[in-house]
């Protein structure tokens, strides 16, 4: 196990080196000058000349890149030039709320999905199995924006002033107050690393309400995060219901499964212990997917709920011509599919014993 984790990081590398290539070579070629984005009418030549001196942009793009590169190695991923801040202060802002985001729509694409699939494949070519596939393909097909702009109507207009009531944008309600875990704990004193890690679980809501034993936090995160979380959550939750049901099908219709019922097993024995657990690879692969995509951000969302996550920041960067958050950004979310996937190779030796890892 060790040795193969070990290849697999060491084969890592050259792909994020490539990433980095990639993102900084294409960066350079989206089409207007980064000092007009950034500046707009005060971007006179004088100053766009001192501006692409200070940033380096003056200088021939391979010296760009090893200059780049040398800073990365550092663990200095620079200054963005549309907010001001060190691009990690940024990251650490954004990524709570991406991070919280995601657990919720993930959370709901596999407690409604998974269950989907296996009452399909459980109820072949029934009325329920094309209802649940009609309900999958359904998912898979409506755009974010026009699920999301529904839901807020419906949930935000329509039933407005009923205990069904939902917020349809912003991550809190006017008056929540967060309190940070440092100052919850007494430990106002920290620095460094230590204060930077409770500032970040902090940020993360959810966390912070149950750390600090905050329900009113806790119920109004929830509520402001369940729209959201819906409209993210289910083209994941269509994707994961149509391969469970494709997965437990074919594992039904084994050997194993026919001795099993044979044998006199109950059905729901036979379906969850013989079927799905032997089913379940194909699923954990379209998860870790889905899970590493929606780590990336959700510009869709982000922008219809008015939340300041990852894939919005990455989206205001790009018109901005923000070369360094871009460039930082997109590297995270590479490292985040690769991390993801390495989770999930891992998770087959554990589901599936026949697996050895090596």
């Amino acid at each position: 196990m060790t040795r193969y984790i070990a290849r697999r990081i060491l084969l890592t590398i050259p792909v994020l080196l490539g990433i980095v290539f990639i993102v900084f070579a294409l960066a350079r070629v989206l089409p207007g000058d980064p000092c007009v984005a950034a500046l707009g009418e005060r971007a006179d030549a004088a100053t766009c000349d001192l501006y692409n001196s200070v940033h380096g942009l003056d200088r021939p793009i391979p010296e760009q890149f090893v200059i780049y590169l040398g800073e990365i190695m550092r663990g200095d991923f620079g200054t963005s030039t549309k907010y001001g801040q060190p691009v990690e202060v940024i990251l650490l802002d954004r990524l709570p709320l991406t991070i919280e985001l995601t657990f919720y729509a993930m959370t709901f694409a596999i407690l409604i999905g998974v269950p989907l699939g296996v009452l399909s494949a459980v109820r072949r070519n029934s009325k329920t199995d094309v209802g649940t596939m009609v309900f999958a393909n359904l998912g898979v097909s409506i755009p974010i924006f026009v699920l999301g702009l529904t839901l807020a109507y419906v949930f935000a207009v329509v039933l407005k002033g009923t205990p069904f009531a939902l917020p349809p944008s912003g991550r809190l309600s006017p008056g929540t107050t967060v309190i940070p875990l440092a100052e919850t704990w007494g430990m106002t004193d920290l620095s460094g690393v230590p204060r930077t890690f409770l500032d970040f679980i902090s940020n993360i809501y959810t966390i912070n309400a149950i750390l600090s034993l905050n329900a009113e936090l806790f119920v109004d995160t929830i509520r402001h995060m369940i729209l959201p979380a819906i409209a993210l959550g289910t083209i994941p939750l269509a994707i994961i219901a149509r391969v469970t049901r494709s997965s437990l099908l074919e594992v039904l219709g084994l050997d194993f499964v026919r001795t099993a019922r044979a044998k006199g097993l109950k059905e729901n024995s036979v379906v969850l212990r013989h079927g799905l657990s032997n089913a379940l690879l194909p699923v954990i692969t379209i998860i870790g997917l889905s899970l590493g995509g929606l780590l990336g951000g959700a510009v869709l969302t982000e922008t219809i709920f008015n939340l300041g996550g990852v894939g919005r920041t990455v989206y205001e960067a790009i018109l901005g011509r923000d070369y360094v958050v871009i460039q930082t950004f997109t590297l995270f979310i590479a490292v985040t599919f690769v991390v993801v996937n390495l989770l999930v190779d891992l998770s087959y030796a554990y589901f599936d014993p026949r697996i050895r890892l090596t």
